[in-house]
């Protein structure tokens, strides 16, 4: 059937809600013989996906075994059910790993992907029953955005640009960061980014990697399949008939349309990541609007499945990640390797270290509101570290090795700069940092933090500086020492609509609601209160949007 390429009423078999992991949907839709329309709120097609690194979680993907990982299903299971421990039904995480290698090969026939395994990269608790220090995610490789044609100003842009035009992928990121440290590894890679971005654009090519890539691919397997993509179409009701998800009601410009769905409507909205009454509810009253999901994620597929009975678990949850403290209306600049690397810690506003800074950026926001909700109020919290160290690495993604920190930082009172450790804790109000200082030194100097087992892991060691040993995420602070504000930000919520294991929207009462399914961080994270490896988010939104597909292919009409 014909279907319309701009908003207007009409009737299909799917119609997808959200442009990020719902184009995954979509393409599963489609390849199984339905009828779908993607709806998107925003002017960008691709939402958080192409905000983000772009890897994705998917253990036991013939990537994985095409490329010599060696990972199983069984092993995959085993960790799941250790890392998850409880905090979502097991038939959720069960069902991600029955169709993962099946979706993954779906992106592979339907986009012009392809994918390489980011080798090395650990699971983010490598330590646990059936974890992977060599790790499980995977990534897109550069992909040239002349892909999408026309439609390439429609794809959303990304918040993180290099100072010169070079697709810099996961696996570039770990090296590029240690440039002083390692020049012999990373330059090479330096150049033949640079190489495949500028040399791209002189023969009329743009590379681009992570999100943008995973992003632009997806988009441009729709396109390729003529599946329509509606932006700037916010969806405003679901339409129900005797308990069933019938379609919904849109609004374009102003203008109310209605699109009948014969088989499913598909819930790929994101999280309320923007919505912060809702956040200060289920999260603390403290936070702001620091989260680094799309613009657009506020909750509205959310609120509309509510309406329609839906029930919703761990609204308490996030992908929690620290970032530098927003100066003006600036956006927050995550910290990922920064909080890993020798000759840094981090401590809370009294000075004292309260987490293990190496962590998975979720593991440590959920310190962090641990700690807010036992003395009532967020903690200040500061990147301590010294001349070496800010000579030695990249911060932010934007201040260089030997590059003096912002002035703009200074003069906001997010940074200060000190000869001792009683002049650091004047100038931050960290009373203890003295005394912090000299334990953690210690601890350093030994290489083994009694305290919080910072470099125990895989995951630890992998960002950390391989020149330093016997720890490479650890040595002790000398000479001028630096201290930035930290605040807790994330990459959006992952608490939302329940569902079950073929991504069926539930009811209160844990039925399913007919004709309504929920994906990515729409629905609830089917991994629970944990993160179990970069891309999780991603994996699960691509891998759900694949069951879901199919699962509608296999429902008879209304």
């Amino acid at each position: 059937m014909s279907l319309p390429q701009q908003p207007s009423d009409t009737t299909v078999d799917v119609v997808v809600i959200g442009s990020g992991t719902g184009l995954a949907a979509a393409l599963s839709a489609h390849e199984a013989g339905l009828s779908v329309v993607v709806v998107e709120k925003s002017a960008f097609v691709g939402g958080s996906t192409a905000r983000s690194g772009g890897a994705f979680w998917i253990p036991a993907n013939p990537v994985l075994a095409d490329q010599g990982s060696g990972d199983t299903y069984e092993r995959a299971a085993t960790y799941l059910e250790n890392v998850v421990a409880g905090t979502a039904p097991a038939e959720r995480w069960r069902s991600f790993l029955d169709h993962g290698a099946a979706a993954v090969q779906m992106l592979q026939r339907t986009t012009p992907m392809r994918f390489v395994w980011v080798r090395g990269y650990s699971d983010y608790h490598p330590e646990l029953p059936g974890g992977a220090a060599v790790g499980r995610s995977c990534e897109c490789r550069p992909l040239d955005l002349h892909v999408l044609g026309p439609d390439r100003a429609r794809l959303r842009p990304t918040p993180v640009a290099a100072p010169v035009p070079m697709p810099v992928t996961g696996a570039d990121y770990k090296w590029l960061n240690l440039m002083a440290r390692t020049p012999g590894r990373a330059l090479p890679r330096v150049l033949r980014r640079v190489v495949q971005g500028v040399g791209g654009l002189a023969i009329g090519r743009e590379y681009a990697a992570g999100g943008q890539a995973i992003a632009a691919g997806m988009f441009a397997g729709v396109l390729r399949a003529g599946i329509p993509v509606w932006t700037d179409t916010s969806l405003e009701h679901l339409l129900t008939q005797d308990g069933r998800v019938t379609g919904v009601e849109l609004s374009h410009h102003g203008q109310s349309l209605t699109v009948r769905a014969t088989r499913a409507v598909v819930l790929a909205t994101g999280g309320f990541d923007h919505h912060l009454p809702m956040r200060h509810a289920h999260h603390h009253p403290q936070l702001q609007d620091w989260s680094l999901g799309a613009e657009s994620n506020t909750g509205d597929g959310i609120h509309a499945a509510q309406e329609a009975g839906a029930g919703t678990d761990l609204m308490d949850q996030a992908w929690w990640f620290p970032s530098v403290a927003p100066v003006g209306d600036a956006a927050p600049q995550i910290l990922l390797a920064e909080r890993s690397l020798p000759g840094s810690l981090m401590v809370d506003g009294t000075g004292r270290r309260f987490v293990n800074e190496s962590c998975d950026y979720m593991t440590f926001g959920q310190a962090t509101l641990a700690q807010a909700r036992r003395d009532g109020e967020l903690p200040t919290m500061w990147l301590v570290f010294d001349e070496k160290y800010r000579s030695s690495y990249v911060l932010a993604g934007a201040v260089f090795p030997r590059a003096p920190l912002p002035r703009s930082w200074y003069e906001a009172g997010i940074a200060h700069r000190a000869n001792t450790p009683a002049e650091l804790a004047q100038a931050t109000g960290a009373e203890g940092l003295a005394a912090t200082l000299e334990r953690f030194n210690e601890l350093a100097a030994a290489g083994v933090d009694d305290d919080f087992h910072r470099g125990a892991s895989a995951y630890d060691r992998y960002y950390g500086d391989p020149t330093v040993t016997p720890n490479p995420n650890l040595r002790p602070l000398t000479g001028t020492l630096y201290a930035v504000q930290v605040v807790l930000s994330d990459l959006g919520t992952c608490g939302g609509i329940r569902a079950d294991g073929l991504g069926r929207a539930l009811n209160e009462t844990g039925s399913p609601i007919p004709g309504l399914y929920a994906i990515g961080n729409t629905a609830a994270n089917a991994f629970g209160n944990t993160y179990p490896g970069a891309g999780a988010t991603i994996g699960q939104g691509i891998v759900y949007g694949y069951i879901v597909g199919r699962h509608a292919a296999n429902t008879p009409p209304a």
